[in-house]
């Protein structure tokens, strides 16, 4: 890869090397912090990968050819849930990219926000500098908004997005594409119809109702915009003091002391041909593999629960048995709908021949259905099939489900709880989001691993629309099974094991059919067509809670099991992201997140990451180091 000279999977590229900053996991966050701290040449970084550099591979640059990513393990960790027993014992599939750029190499590319509320959550919880007001300027570093063409504007809708709200010289390119359709605009008309036209520009953290979504795409290349890309372009990737070591799993972080006094010395790998070596890092140790391996790596180092590392053998150096707790993520269940006769949606790709042809077309003009993403959202609070919940209603169903506020199994739970309620309560937060997607989405009764969700199995073709739980009051856990560095651990979401999350989420099902029943999305799918899962109905609601049990799965956006609160509070990481008990060794990632903020997390993730570069050069300049 001539354009990348300090990218290698060999180890001889680390030969004769030091480094002052060691990196594991050249994913979203990973490359981000690597190419801040690297912008100061007198601090030599190694990023640490443990899948390759596929920068130069269609299947990631193209953004409609997304859904061939998945399960395989050139590009995917392809992880599966246990047995969930809430969700009839299924087990759901979660994609974790095992490439250099790490999941935003294989997302869909979505870049949406969170409320100032959530934000402002993780600052009640110990993190002061963490509020929404402080974060607004990370969430617009990070990128580079390009605004839509008049055409798409007016198309859309695009009223609400204010140009000088957005990012304006970030290195990820944001923008809306020219290859939006009928159900685009509907999906924004129909919202308008039933009194939820956007309430303002989502970066500001304060709106409701339903949106085009910007994604992240060079609107220049037609190109997905990712982690690689953006912070890792052949001229950062030029830098003297910047290596990246790919096709090589950290095994552990190499740790001296013990208790409150550990510092981290570096790592021990396994490269691809099997070696095992050890790297020092003079500095620190930044843990970027993400919500279900940066866990696992501290309990392979020995930061952990006593009682776990002990059983299978591994020296505890510090015992925190939160590390791998306070897992939560985005519950989703959608229902099909078969389209109205003359409607085409991306179910036709069922043929290897237009298939072809498409990629031809996008290879040869960068034009067509495969130059972009056609996905909308909208952000809603609790409704049902009637519309808006009545407050009071929602008021007793709090109350019913929230009422012991007794939680001894983590410290922070009823924290956390108590500022989910306020969010919820409040009508002008979303408890829901809704998706739209241009395809069937087929869930088995056993395991539904991502490449079987999005398959066009089903003859016919349809558009799919989703309700995604915001605010998930279910917390699960990730933890080794063993010592073996290579044996995926344990992801136990525990969905929908509180049972207000069913509730919300059976309501937000609900409103599914009230969406269908409305111009003019209505005559955009077939009367009395067919819909996935067969004859499928929402209307009531132990039938949508029913659909929630066989239907739900994820949207892709576990976090919290490194969570950022105090020790008492049950937490892994300061708000200066240093992993308590040690001195240098930090996590930054979606891991790291204390309560799941709403929306699609991808630009939540590269906002984290941006500030996390901020605090470690602030660190490093108050002890003088650089």
């Amino acid at each position: 890869m001539a354009d990348y000279p300090g990218c290698s999977s060999s180890f001889s590229s680390l030969e004769n090397k030091s480094f002052d900053v060691i990196v594991v996991g050249g994913g979203t966050a990973g490359l981000v912090v690597a190419a801040r701290l690297s912008e100061n040449p007198n601090v030599k970084v190694l990023v640490i990968e443990a899948g390759a550099n596929r920068v130069d591979d269609p299947k990631i640059y193209t953004p409609g050819l997304v859904a061939t990513l998945y399960s395989d393990p050139t590009y995917d960790w392809d992880f599966l849930t246990v047995p969930q027993p809430h969700l009839n014992n299924r087990q759901v599939g979660q994609p974790r990219g095992k490439v250099l750029g790490g999941s935003s190499a294989l997302n869909f590319g979505l870049i949406l926000y969170p409320s100032k509320a959530n934000l402002n959550g993780w600052a009640a919880l110990g993190n002061p500098t963490w509020d929404g007001d402080s974060m607004a300027q990370y969430y617009r570093k990070f990128q580079t908004y390009h605004e839509p063409s008049a055409e798409t504007r007016e198309l859309l809708s695009i009223d609400y997005m204010d140009p000088k709200l957005q990012g304006d010289s970030g290195p990820l390119q944001v923008s809306f594409g020219d290859q939006y359709n009928s159900f685009n605009k509907a999906w924004v008309d129909t919202f308008t119809n039933l009194n939820h036209k956007i309430t303002g520009d989502p970066i500001t953290g304060e709106h409701i109702g339903g949106f085009a979504c910007s994604a992240s795409i060079d609107p220049k290349t037609k190109t997905r915009s990712y982690s690689v890309s953006a912070y890792y372009s052949p001229e950062i990737a030029k830098r003297p003091n910047l290596t990246v070591l790919t096709e090589a799993l950290v095994e552990k972080v190499l740790l001296d002391g013990k208790d409150s006094d550990v510092t981290a010395t570096g790592v021990q790998i396994v490269t691809k041909d099997g070696e095992r070596h050890q790297v020092s890092a003079k500095e620190e140790v930044i843990l970027a593999c993400g919500v279900l391996q940066s866990p696992q790596i501290l309990e392979l180092s020995g930061i952990g629960g006593k009682e776990l590392l002990s059983k299978h053998g591994i020296p505890v150096v510090i015992d925190n048995p939160y590390v791998g707790e306070n897992l939560q993520d985005h519950a989703f269940a959608s229902l099909s709908f078969e389209v109205a006769d003359g409607q085409t949606t991306a179910d036709a790709l069922r043929d290897p021949n237009l298939v072809q042809a498409l990629v031809t077309l996008y290879e040869s003009s960068r034009t067509g259905p495969l130059s972009g993403s056609t996905l909308a959202c909208s952000y809603l609070p609790l409704v049902d099939i009637n519309g808006i919940t009545d407050p009071k209603e929602f008021k007793l169903l709090l109350d019913k489900y929230l009422a012991d506020g007794q939680y001894p199994e983590f410290p922070a739970r009823k924290q956390q709880f108590d500022l989910l309620r306020k969010m919820l309560e409040n009508p002008k937060e979303s408890s829901g989001e809704y998706m739209l997607f241009p395809f069937q989405l087929n869930v088995s009764e056993g395991a539904t691993p991502m490449a079987e969700l999005a398959a066009p199995s089903t003859p016919g073709q349809y558009i799919s629309i989703g309700a995604v739980l915001n605010h998930p009051f279910s917390r699960g856990s990730v933890h080794i099974t063993t010592a073996d560095p290579a044996v995926k651990p344990r992801y136990d979401p525990n969905y929908m094991s509180h049972p207000l999350d069913l509730e919300v989420l059976g309501r937000h099902m609900q409103f599914i059919e009230k969406f269908v029943a409305t111009e003019p999305m209505k005559s955009l799918l077939k009367k009395d067509g067919r819909r996935i899962p067969s004859n499928a109905s929402a209307l009531e609601l132990d039938a949508a809670k029913e659909l929630v049990r066989r239907r739900q799965m994820t949207t892709f956006h576990p976090s919290g099991s490194c969570a950022m609160m105090s020790r008492e509070l049950g937490g892994v990481v300061s708000d200066r992201l240093i992993v308590h008990g040690t001195k240098n060794l930090r996590v930054v990632d979606a891991s790291i997140f204390p309560l799941e903020p709403l929306g699609n997390i991808q630009g939540s993730v590269y906002a984290v990451a941006e500030k996390a570069a901020d605090v470690i050069k602030e660190d490093w300049k108050k002890s003088g180091k650089a």
